[in-house]
């Protein structure tokens, strides 16, 4: 067999903030790993295939290989990740047999890349002379270059492209490259452009982006959801809570502090918010709610934060074979103001719940209790659906 693909998924996903390896992290219910596989077991030849994980996930890689490659798992090899991603590409060549003559490189963070796109690049490869190729888009914004906050000079944009992965090369000059590599670049063609290598591009595809913050994981879900429509299994859970103002309590809204604002009142420390989303989490997985199944006056409970139940209330969902798709929570209340730390909040709910978290505000115009500045409600959608 003369063709691999080395699929590099040990990224930690810090940007992310979930929490776990990036590889590990669904999208719409199945796991960007998976899917990242996907297309490359689809391709009309035999490709081998070596995964390069995190040291601590190989396990979990092996069975995700397994599943996804079914009867061609003889063809894949999983290996584990160096200390950084120059590290685990080196990790990944080192396996590859010596009848391979053409490599592909592939982030798996990149999970929606299309299988025309793997095959462009090795059709590149198999016709270049030696060069290695790159998929790449043109940039379409105007670009600027900046000295500090001062906008230098605009950029011609039309020598300027984007470049995606699989990146393809030689086995053999891309082993060489790396071997002599004296920097860390950014990507394989930077490595094999510094040792001398020629470099070409092929079209890309808008799909191929990188799935590296939370709103390009939410776009990724929204991809897949355009494509396939509502996911076989998809479960729909509602949650509400309330909680009156306290003014000797710290206020935590939604997993954040809000300092010099009156806190909420509870057994817990009050987060209307994470309450909700707990709440929504159970329902959609028919797990009761959060008062029965964390007690409103266990002393274990006591003071906990709001990040408790909802971890808690995603270990249950995984418990029964479930993991959250996405969730939407509106905030009901005058006070405190939430539009200025959205962004923050629905990151912060994010890292917790493992999936897209969508946060809104709004008020009821002064009627209720609410509107009085008695307290404050949240209201939550989860979706959940099987693992």
């Amino acid at each position: 067999m003369d063709r691999a693909v080395v699929v590099v998924a040990a990224g930690s996903g810090t940007r992310l903030g979930v929490g776990t390896a990036k590889a590990f992290v669904p999208v719409a219910g199945r796991l960007v790993l998976a899917r990242a596989l996907e297309p490359v077991f689809a391709l009309p030849e035999p490709t081998l295939v070596v995964v390069v994980a995190p040291a601590s996930l190989l396990d979990a890689c092996h069975e995700v290989v397994a599943s996804v490659a079914g009867a061609a798992a003889a063809y894949t090899a999983v290996v584990p990740g160096g200390a950084d991603r120059h590290a685990s590409v080196e990790a990944g060549l080192a396996v590859l047999p010596d009848s391979v003559t053409t490599v592909l490189v592939h982030d798996a963070a990149r999970c929606l890349t299309p299988a025309a796109q793997f095959t462009r690049v090795f059709d590149a490869v198999a016709t270049g002379d030696g060069a290695g190729f790159v998929p790449a888009l043109p940039v379409t914004d105007t670009v600027k270059r900046v000295d500090g906050d001062v906008v230098a000079e605009t950029v011609d944009r039309s020598a300027l492209v984007g470049v995606q992965t699989p990146q393809g090369f030689p086995l053999a000059a891309l082993r060489t490259a790396y071997s002599v590599s004296g920097q860390a670049e950014t990507d394989d063609a930077g490595v094999f452009a510094a040792a001398g290598g020629t470099v070409r591009v092929v079209p890309g595809d808008a799909d191929a982006f990188k799935i590296t913050t939370p709103w390009d994981l939410g776009r990724a879900e929204s991809i897949v959801r355009s494509r396939t429509g509502a996911p076989d299994g998809v479960r729909i859970g509602l949650g509400l809570d309330v909680h009156a103002f306290d003014d000797a309590s710290p206020c935590r809204v939604g997993l954040l502090d809000f300092p010099g604002e009156a806190g909420l009142s509870g057994h817990s420390d009050g987060d209307a918010v994470a309450h909700a989303v707990c709440d929504a989490l159970l329902s959609a997985g028919g797990l009761g709610d959060i008062g029965g199944t964390f007690g409103t006056s266990d002393p274990a409970y006591a003071g906990a934060a709001g990040d408790v139940f909802v971890r808690g209330a995603v270990g249950m969902l995984a418990s029964v074979g479930l993991v959250p798709v996405s969730v939407t929570v509106q905030v009901v209340g005058n006070r405190p103001r939430i539009g200025a730390r959205r962004a923050e909040m629905q990151d912060a709910l994010a890292a917790v719940v493992g999936a897209p978290v969508a946060v809104s505000g709004t008020t009821t115009d002064g009627l209720g209790s609410t509107g009085r500045g008695e307290g404050l409600a949240a209201i939550a959608t989860a979706l959940v659906r099987p693992l």
